[in-house]
C-alpha cells in the first residue's frame, strides 16, 4: 500500500504538521527526506531497511559518499542533499554559539564541539576563539592527526589567539574512538599550552575531549 493511501495520521508528511517533527520516529524523518521509496518499497519501508543497514541514523549520516550513493534507494543527488541540510544545521548551530556567553551554558559547548569535531575519523586539535564577553569568534582547527594522535605546537595556538584578538580560548580535540577519556599526553599539552598563553594574558577555560556521543570537560574535573 503506497503511503497516500495510509490512514492520514500515519502519514509522516501529515504527522509532522499536526505533531511536530520531534514526534517522528527516524525511520518517519527520513522517509520524509527521501520524499520517494522505490520499485515495490514505500519510503517508510525503504528508510526502515536504510536504517537497517546503517545500523542506525547517525552511521547513515556519517557515511561516506561511495558507501551512501551505493544503497539502495539512495545516490550522489540525495547525498548532495543530506550534506548540504546538514551544513545549515552546523551553521544555524554556530549562529547561536556566536551570539551568546559561553560560560552561560558549557553543555551547549560541548554539543556544538561535539558537532564540529566528534565525527571526525581523524583525530583533530582546535581552539574556540573567545572575545571579552565569552562569545565566540570563531572554531579554528589547528591541527589533524591520524586516527590516534595530533601533533599541537604552541606557537600555533598562540598565532591563532593573536590573529583574532582572542580574549580567552576553550582548546578542545576529538577521539575518534569515541572513548573520551583524556591521557596523561592530554593533560600534559593542557598545562603547556595553558602556560603558553598566560604570557599574553589569555585564559584557557577549558579543554573538551569530544565523541560522537559524549564529551570530557577538564574544568568540570577541576583539572583547570
Amino acid at each position: 500500500m503506497a503511503i497516500v493511501d495510509w490512514p492520514k495520521g500515519e502519514r509522516p508528511r501529515e504527522k509532522l504538521m499536526a505533531l511536530g517533527a520531534s514526534a517522528l520516529s527516524d525511520a518517519e524523518l527520513l522517509a520524509i527526506f527521501l520524499r520517494t521509496g522505490i520499485q515495490g518499497i514505500d519510503a517508510v519501508t525503504l528508510s526502515r531497511q536504510l536504517l537497517e543497514q546503517f545500523d542506525g541514523l547517525p552511521q547513515l549520516l556519517r557515511a561516506s559518499k561511495r558507501q551512501f550513493c551505493s544503497a539502495k534507494g539512495l545516490g550522489e543527488a540525495k547525498y548532495v542533499q543530506l550534506q548540504a541540510v546538514m551544513e545549515l544545521s552546523r551553521r544555524v548551530f554556530s549562529h547561536a554559539m556566536h551570539e551568546s556567553d559561553v560560560l552561560s551554558d558549557p553543555k551547549k559547548v560541548a554539543q556544538f564541539l561535539q558537532v564540529r569535531l566528534g565525527q571526525s575519523p581523524i583525530e583533530q586539535f582546535a581552539v574556540l576563539l573567545l572575545d571579552s564577553q565569552n562569545r565566540v569568534l570563531e572554531l579554528k582547527v589547528l591541527s589533524e592527526g591520524t586516527i590516534n594522535q595530533a601533533a599541537v605546537y604552541p606557537r600555533e595556538v598562540m598565532r591563532a589567539v593573536i590573529e583574532s584578538h582572542a580574549a580567552a580560548v576553550i582548546l578542545a580535540h576529538n577521539h575518534p574512538s569515541g572513548v573520551c577519556e583524556p591521557s596523561e599526553a592530554d593533560r600534559l599539552l593542557t598545562d603547556k599550552l595553558i602556560a603558553t598563553l598566560a604570557f599574553i594574558d589569555v585564559p584557557v577555560l577549558d579543554h573538551l575531549v569530544v565523541g560522537r556521543h559524549s564529551a570530557v570537560s577538564f574544568a568540570a574535573r577541576g583539572w583547570i
